[in-house]
């Protein structure tokens, strides 16, 4: 068991425990009048309490490959970030450089600075620089059609992080992988924790980022299993792109608290940086850290993320990606391609941190995926 889950065992079973009886640990009397409430949807209900309860187990022994070349060197990497201000990015980005140094590579990283105009630059330098292969991380690659097909004409191989909405390969644009944990079960799961968290009856206000398809696509999906339960009601979809997030959430925030006061009980967002910046509000405001509304955050679980559950200040959960495993696996994915071996086809399984199940852990990720790479890896 990884170190970090084995002093949550307990709390897990514990968790367990408190759900069966129809209560969570530290809602106090909120939790209550919320057990005692007649569910909303009362299918939906049972079906989001088990699927939470499984998202929610602490042991993840590595269910990737095994299998695989042995690595190559010498190679060229760089890694074009959407914006390094996006955590999720920057930790993957964090992953890549610290694989590839193991087997020997060269991870050259550059900021897309948030805009479509800065990804297009960040292109270009990329392909300035004639590298082995390109990370396109946290953006759509139509921003960049004209750099995309240089990319491909020149043989260069090119690896998403949430460049497209599905895993794996993608043949318009041409991606020899995309690495990501799958839309709809991040989504899914996302709106399965509030709907089982209120038992069924939640206000719940949904951040997204329109400007990203990826985004858009998982806050829709997000919105439509919201809607399976019938007591639980979408009060706003918010648009706030990420880049704008800093300089909006406090006056967003505000505007909610205004129009919805205490009907806002539950917040989902498309990724945790939001509630980052809603918390400056919310704290303002005279909430409590730990109480109403209670966010979720649909990825893509950074440290600060982690600090925030596990403090239980304004973020109650997250759905993690396994940040530095998907470094790893892009690496993978590359030498896979440099040796002419087939995309391995691994997708990352959801999982849901709370303070109650994290052992305090800033991060999440399978156990023994560094081991496995390794070994693959002929390191």
């Amino acid at each position: 068991m990884h170190p970090t889950r084995k002093a949550v065992v307990t709390a897990a079973a514990l968790l367990v425990m408190a759900t069966a009886a129809g209560c969570e640990p530290g809602g106090g009397a909120t939790a209550s009048h919320r057990s005692s409430a007649k569910p909303g949807c009362p299918t939906a209900l049972s079906r989001a309490k088990q699927a939470v309860k499984n998202a929610e187990a602490v042991n993840a022994p590595w269910k990737g490959p095994t299998t695989g070349p042995k690595a190559v060197h010498g190679k060229t990497v760089v890694y074009i970030a959407e914006t390094l201000t996006n955590p999720g990015v920057a930790g993957v980005a964090q992953g890549v450089q610290e694989a590839a140094k193991l087997v020997g590579w060269h991870a050259r990283t550059l900021n897309g600075q948030g805009t479509p105009a800065g990804q297009r630059a960040a292109f270009k330098e990329a392909l300035h620089l004639k590298p082995d292969g390109i990370v396109i991380s946290g953006f759509d690659p139509g921003v960049a059609p004209n750099e995309v097909k240089k990319a491909n004409a020149a043989g260069i191989p090119l690896i998403g992080w949430h460049a497209n909405p599905a895993p794996g390969p993608n043949d318009d644009p041409k991606l020899f992988s995309n690495v990501t944990t799958r839309v709809e079960d991040v989504a899914k799961i996302s709106a399965d924790w509030i709907i089982a968290r209120s038992n069924g009856r939640a206000g719940v206000v949904l951040f997204t980022d329109a400007t990203v398809p990826f985004a858009k696509h998982k806050s829709d999906l997000i919105k439509k299993e919201l809607a399976t339960c019938s007591g639980t009601k979408l009060l706003s979809y918010a648009n706030m792109p990420i880049p704008q997030v800093n300089s909006r959430a406090i006056g967003e925030v505000r505007s909610l608290m205004s129009r919805f006061g205490r009907k806002w009980t539950y917040s989902a967002a498309i990724n945790d940086l939001y509630f980052q910046h809603a918390a400056p509000a919310l704290r303002a405001a005279g909430k409590d850290g730990a109480g109403a509304p209670f966010n979720i955050g649909a990825g893509d679980g950074d440290p600060s993320a982690f600090q925030r559950v596990n403090g239980k200040q304004f973020q109650a959960a997250t759905v993690p990606e396994p940040l530095s495993e998907q470094g790893w696996q892009i690496v993978d994915e590359f030498n896979r391609a440099f040796t002419g071996a087939k995309d391995s086809g691994y997708v990352a399984p959801v999982h849901i941190a709370t303070s109650a199940n994290s052992g305090g852990a800033l991060s999440w990720d399978s156990e023994g995926y560094r081991q496995a790479y390794r070994k693959i890896w002929g390191d």
